[in-house]
């Protein structure tokens, strides 16, 4: 189900060749418009974020498993829960996300612009970026929660009947349909009595190369494990020189290319350990410092590239990592109790639980991604629905409410006795 992140390609740098596009949409060399500085800000702490929370989870998965996330989603599924966090809960989560010092105006406004950006940038890729919130029946989340979650994450806000069989259906019919089929389920059925609420993030990505791979070329090839020894893999090879920009270091260094999609704002960057076994210190060692520098070493070229073809589905409960993050104090048990007193009022909610499922497909034709975020919301004291069951010995009292006048008390053991 999984495959190691290392990808395989043989490069020949030449001159930038043509590639066939859409007639009438040419390559996309800018934004629509310039990013503010809070956007930038955010766009910036989101890569930290993804940095951290890629090296910590590489660090605790086993060392031949892949892993495959969507940092922005998991960032974004709890960019809207911060917003009901306050005190030590909401500095704590801050940090953890890099976006400590930062206004919460600031980084809700950078949310906002940066989704509104992100959707409809290239019409050649198809890109889905939806967030929800689901809450119980009954529960009354704080309204100045759900406005912001409306306005600056675009999420779709439903209370829905937790009680009912079908409720995590319903969650999961709209996860299905935000992911195109990619990922049908997030929620488990039947939903705990003590969860209070579902806030979810789902993208969908699909994008073309700009110059595909020739299927008929494709064929099997070694792919070289990091303990020693290979295995036979779907190997896909371009027909002809593909415009890309590289990055090829000198030996012992790291091999850097970017494939771009459609009009190029989109791009499948790989980078290449100069040995199988160096895959290890590259993942965990791998910081917005050592990002940016390959990126700013990028010149573009033609090349010949040769990769795996594979599809892997990957998922994880992600407490652990967001704890070592220093989030530890946003779930159930924590000392002092979490603050989500601006999410429910009421008091006592926590996170129970943060799930995270992506799915990708590298083929001839391009790449089809999709990733889930659901951070659970869960209570310390469940609410329940009330039902009164008289199946024992009681007491019975007969009184005046208003002053606390009992007029009459007795015990009752055996009603059916005179």
């Amino acid at each position: 189900m999984r495959m190691t992140t290392r990808l395989f390609f043989i490069l020949a740098a030449t001159a930038t060749v043509a590639c066939s596009r859409e007639p009438g949409l040419g390559p996309i060399t800018q934004l629509p418009r310039d990013l503010t500085a809070g956007e930038r800000q955010l766009v910036a702490a989101n890569n930290r974020f993804a940095f951290a929370f890629f090296g910590a989870l590489a660090r605790q998965q086993p060392a031949d498993d892949n892993v495959f996330v969507s940092p922005v989603s998991v960032a974004m599924a709890l960019g809207m829960t911060v917003n009901g966090a306050g005190g030590a809960t909401r500095d704590a989560m801050l940090a953890a996300l890099q976006l400590g010092g930062l206004p919460m105006a600031e980084v809700n406004a950078g949310y906002r612009g940066v989704i509104d950006l992100l959707r409809g940038l290239d019409p050649r890729v198809a890109l889905t970026l939806a967030n929800s919130i689901w809450y119980r029946n009954g529960v009354q989340p704080g309204q100045g929660f759900l406005d912001d979650t409306r306005t600056y994450f675009d999420a779709d806000v439903r209370a829905l009947d937790f009680s009912s069989p079908t409720a995590a259906q319903t969650i999961n019919d709209w996860v299905n349909a935000q992911t195109n089929g990619k990922i049908p389920r997030i929620v488990d059925s039947p939903i705990p009595d003590s969860v209070i609420m579902y806030l979810i993030n789902a993208i969908y990505f699909k994008g073309t190369w700009a110059q595909q791979f020739d299927p008929a070329l494709t064929r099997s090839a070694p792919f070289n494990l990091r303990g020693g020894g290979s295995v036979a893999v779907p190997t896909m090879v371009h027909g002809d020189k593909a415009p890309a920009r590289v990055h090829v270091g000198a030996p012992g260094d790291v091999t850097v290319v970017d494939l771009p999609y459609g009009g190029g704002a989109w791009a499948m960057t790989i980078v290449l350990p100069p040995s199988a076994s160096g895959i290890d210190s590259l993942a965990s060692g791998l910081t917005q410092a050592r990002w940016d520098g390959w990126m700013a070493s990028l010149d573009s070229a033609g090349v010949f590239v040769t990769m795996p073809k594979f599809t892997l589905r990957w998922e994880l409960e992600l407490k652990d990592v967001l704890a070592t993050l220093g989030m530890g104090n946003a779930f159930c048990g924590a000392v002092p109790e979490p603050d989500f007193s601006r999410l429910y009022p009421a008091g006592g909610a926590c996170i129970t639980k943060v799930k995270h499922k992506t799915f990708v497909d590298v083929n001839e034709e391009g790449t089809v991604a999709a990733a889930v975020t659901s951070v659970e919301i869960g209570v310390t004291s469940a609410p329940q629905e009330l039902r009164i069951v008289v199946d024992r010995p009681f007491l019975v009292a007969i009184r005046e409410r208003l002053s606390g006048t009992i007029l009459f008390l007795g015990r009752v053991t055996n009603p059916a006795a005179n």
